[in-house]
Order: C-alpha cells, then sequence, then structure tokens
C-alpha cells in the first residue's frame, strides 16, 4: 500500500488557501517566535517545552512508520538479496559523501581561517562548561555503538528511540515475513491496512508543528539573543555558506546527473525544512520525508531502508561541522595541526559520526568525541562554540535533511525502483490528481 493514500484528499484542481499551507503556518510561527524571542526574551525562555512536546510527538510515531514501511517493502520484495543489495548501494553513498563533508569542512577551514587572531589561551576558558559533553561521548564508543544497534528483545526498540534499533528489527522480521510465503499473507495485509491509519496519525500530529516551531525558536532566541551571533558571525557564517555550498554545488550536481534537480527537491519539501529549521531537529520530519518520497516515485522498500539508515550514517551537515569547528578550535588558541593531525583528525571523525544516532545533541557531543581521540585539539576550546552551537545546529539538521533526500532518489534510481515520470511531474508542482498511477518497483 502507498504511503501516500493517507493524505488528505484534494479536490482536483484546488489548492489548499495559503493559511491552510503547513509551510506558511510553519513560516509565520518562526517569524512570530523570532520577535518574540527578541523582545520578550524571559517569557520566550519558557516556551521551551511547546518545542519539545512536538518533538517527542513526533518521535512517538517514527518506531511505527519506520517498522511498517520496511516491513511491507521488503515482503512486497520477490528476491531477498535485494534487501542486502540496497543496503549496500546505501551504505556505499553514505561513506562517500560523508567522508566528502568532511573534507570539505577541513578545505573551508584553512581558506577561511574563521578562528585566526582570536589568541585564546586554552588555560583561560571555563572548561567545566562542556564536561558534560565530553562525559556523553562515550556513548560513541564504536564497541558500545555496535552493541547498541541489538535490542534487549523484539519489543524494546519501540519504547525506546534508537532508530537502528528499529530498523535492525523491522529488517530481520520483514525477511522473516518474506520467507514464510503465503502463510505470512494474513499478517502483511494487516500491517498494509495498518499503514493508512499511521500515516493519518502523522498528518494529525504534524498540525501541531507550527507550534513546536514557534516555541522552539522563540526558546533559542530569548535564551541566545541575536547578539549572540556577532561574536562568532565568521565561524557561523563559513559554516552555514559551506553547507549551502554542498547541497547546491556537490548534492546538486549528483541530482543534475540522476535527472532531477535539488532544488526543485527542496522546494517539494519546504514544509518539512521550516519545520527542522524551526526545530532544530531533522527527526522532526522524518515521517513526512518517508512519505514524500514515497509519493515522489520512490520505491517502499528503498525509502524504508535508506531513510533511517542514512539518520545515522549520512550526516552530511554534521560532518561538515565537525572539522569546520575543530580547525576553528585549533586557529583560535594558536594550536599547530600537521598534516598527520589532520589526517587524524578527519579518521576519526568519520568513526565517531556513525555513532552518533539516537544520541540528543549529536554534533555537539559527537565533537567532544572526536577531539578526545585527537588531543592536539584542546577539548577546552569548545566553550568557544557553546554559545552560538544552538545557531548552528539548525543548519547541521538542513543539510543533513536534503542529503538524506537526495540520497534516497539516488539509490532508487541505482536500483531501478524509481518512477522516473512520477519524480518530475511531482518536483515540477503536479497537483494529487495529475498524477499517473505508481510503476511498481523492480525488485
Amino acid at each position: 500500500m502507498h504511503a501516500a493514500s493517507a493524505s488528505v484528499a484534494i479536490p482536483a484542481g484546488r489548492r489548499l488557501p495559503l493559511y491552510r499551507q503547513l509551510y506558511v503556518q510553519v513560516l509565520v510561527a518562526i517569524a512570530l517566535g523570532v520577535l518574540l524571542g527578541h523582545f520578550e526574551p524571559v517569557f520566550a525562555e519558557q516556551l521551551k517545552p511547546l518545542g519539545d512536546a512536538f518533538i517527542k510527538l513526533v518521535k512517538m510515531i517514527i518506531a511505527p512508520v519506520i517498522f511498517l514501511t520496511i516491513v511491507t517493502g521488503i515482503a512486497g520484495m520477490t528476491h531477498l538479496r535485494s534487501v542486502g543489495r540496497v543496503f549496500a548501494k546505501a551504505m556505499a553513498y553514505f561513506m562517500f559523501f560523508s567522508t566528502l563533508a568532511l573534507v570539505v569542512g577541513m578545505v573551508v577551514a584553512h581558506v577561511v581561517q574563521p578562528g585566526a587572531g582570536m589568541n585564546i589561551n586554552p588555560a583561560d576558558l571555563d572548561q567545566s562548561a562542556v564536561e558534560g559533553y565530553v562525559q556523553r561521548s562515550h556513548e560513541l564508543s564504536l564497541v558500545g555503538f555496535a552493541l547498541d544497534i541489538i535490542p534487549k528483545t523484539l519489543l524494546s526498540p519501540f519504547v525506546g528511540d534508537n532508530i537502528l534499533q528499529v530498523l535492525f528489527v523491522a529488517v530481520l522480521f520483514g525477511i522473516a515475513l518474506a520467507s514464510v510465503g503465503e502463510k505470512g499473507r494474513p499478517v502483511l495485509n494487516l500491517l498494509e491496512a495498518l499503514t493508512t491509519p499511521v500515516f493519518k496519525l502523522v498528518h494529525l500530529l504534524m498540525r501541531a508543528a507550527p507550534i513546536g516551531a514557534f516555541g522552539a525558536i522563540a526558546f533559542t532566541i530569548g535564551k541566545y539573543g541575536i547578539a549572540s551571533l556577532v561574536n562568532l558571525a565568521w565561524l557561523v557564517g563559513s559554516f552555514y555558506l559551506t553547507s549551502l555550498l554542498f547541497v547546491v554545488v556537490i548534492l546538486g550536481a549528483v541530482a543534475r546527473l540522476c535527472g532531477f534537480s535539488v532544488l526543485k527537491l527542496a522546494r517539494y519539501l519546504k514544509a518539512e525544512l521550516l519545520l527542522v529549521l524551526g526545530t532544530s531537529s531533522s527527526e522532526s520530519a522524518l515521517p513526512s520525508l518517508m512519505e514524500k518520497m514515497e509519493k515522489a516515485g520512490c520505491s517502499k522498500s528503498v525509502v524504508g531502508l535508506v531513510v533511517p539508515t542514512g539518520y545515522s550514517f549520512n550526516l552530511d551537515g554534521t560532518n561538515i561541522y565537525m572539522t569546520l569547528a575543530a580547525l576553528f578550535i585549533a586557529q583560535a588558541t594558536n594550536t599547530e595541526l600537521s598534516l598527520g593531525h589532520q589526517i587524524a583528525l578527519l579518521l576519526v571523525a568519520m568513526l565517531s559520526s556513525k555513532g552518533a544516532a539516537g544520541v540528543t545533541g549529536a554534533g555537539f557531543i559527537t565533537l567532544a568525541a572526536t577531539l578526545a581521540v585527537v588531543p592536539e585539539v584542546p577539548v577546552a576550546g569548545m566553550a568557544l562554540i557553546l554559545g552560538v552551537d544552538r545557531f548552528m545546529s539548525e543548519c547541521r539538521s538542513l543539510t543533513n535533511f536534503i542529503g538524506n533526500a537526495v540520497a534516497t532518489v539516488v539509490v532508487s534510481r541505482w536500483e531501478g525502483a524509481l518512477d522516473r515520470q512520477r519524480l518530475r511531474l511531482v518536483l515540477d508542482g503536479a497537483e494529487p490528481s495529475e498524477l499517473p498511477p505508481t510503476v511498481p518497483a523492480k525488485a
């Protein structure tokens, strides 16, 4: 069953008025939140629970969405070897572009030199401000990360927030369901039927998105203030510009080679991007991303495997941030790094970034884990960017989100599981009534 079937029907030839469109509501909410945070910062700080509550609402539905999408997708495959093939192609894509993002961040740090001339003495920094992050960075050890993928019980992933555990159980259950053939048909029919109300629930929860975005952005501006950007504007601006160039130039080139426009894809996902911007969490839009990518012609099985896995292994924005921030700290504290040190930093960042799944504030915590293993860069230097990290979090999440959307289309095309006509129509803004029936994906 196609996930988009849960969408609210719109009569042919009619569009929702602007005030009822989600992206407009979220955009207005963000603007109001910024104004409130600037003019009434004390009150705005108290609105943090609104953003937190919305993110919790979305996380509540992520596990069943991933489970149903993956299980029904895999069970519908005629050849189980397709699962391993899709996963291998996705991981190859993730590894290449994640590494490329790390290299891009490092190159920009050398060219722009955002920390040069600050002449900070690490001994003068408040190390207690980052101790908590350093302690939490131990969660990202590779051994602990590998063991954490395996849940305690078959049902425990559904009461936690570890996406990889849900993915692990869903893949195994989908393979088992496909293996039993006709005996598993009643179970598959039940799960396919369950997909409709679950995605309907997603639509209901998304109606609260403007409230969540309003509370989250009001808190951010109220607590940190727009003025806090001025002190480290060069670093923040460099990061935003680098991420923009990565999306437009690098991912744009990949998209063009695969026959679509990354800018049109971003326009198609504008409501989700604004939601990510408001909440600083790409997870807040994960269910909607899965639904929209399937609606755009990507195979359900590919969407189910690539999107959740990408949220753990395809963190382009986080990777750009890690090398850029690490070299900023080195420059600001006048720490000389040899080519060998920088290569070591790159290799450690490649590994530590893969353990960020399910860890709140993963970007900053992963940076702490990386610096802890590369002692040449003082961990205490993280105190320099602590105040503006929240403002860079939005950009990290946006870049991660777009990167995963592009990856889904690319892997779908590699697998021969992309309805290219439907993708073109959807990205050109076709009405739901104008879309052709979905072409069955090649197994």
